[in-house]
């Protein structure tokens, strides 16, 4: 079982940078790929970025690429996003999630655990 808490989302202008933290429970964090989600009201939940157990491969959302940066410390059992270049359309509340795989994934049915979500508020 892993619990994910999300922290670091807030209100910040367009064009500014946030970084969102994701901290894990239990003994196996480095079993798990890793994603981050995110959920604009009246959207279906979609997928931002993802990285592998070790961190070698990431995928990223078209919509994100080169603004965001997935990465993981699992020593302190952690996931980031680091986003910068903030748009209004990123104004979402944002979801860290685990799937017990290797690779990275995109797939949302392939994620196992998920956390509470933290809001971002990207105004313009």
């Amino acid at each position: 079982q892993v619990q994910l808490v999300e922290s670091g989302g807030g209100l910040v202008q367009a064009g500014g940078s946030l970084r969102l933290s994701c901290a894990a429970s239990g003994r196996t964090f480095s079993t798990y790929a890793m994603g981050w989600f995110r959920q604009a009201p009246g959207k279906e939940r979609e997928f931002v970025a993802a990285i592998s157990r070790f961190g070698i491969s990431t995928d990223y959302a078209d919509s994100v690429k080169g603004r965001f940066t997935i990465s993981r410390d699992n020593a302190k059992k952690t996931v980031y996003l680091q986003m910068n270049s903030l748009k209004a359309e990123d104004t979402a509340i944002y979801y860290c999630a685990a799937a017990a795989t290797m690779s990275s994934t995109t797939r949302r049915d392939r994620y196992d655990y998920w956390g509470q979500g933290t809001q971002v508020t990207v105004s313009s």
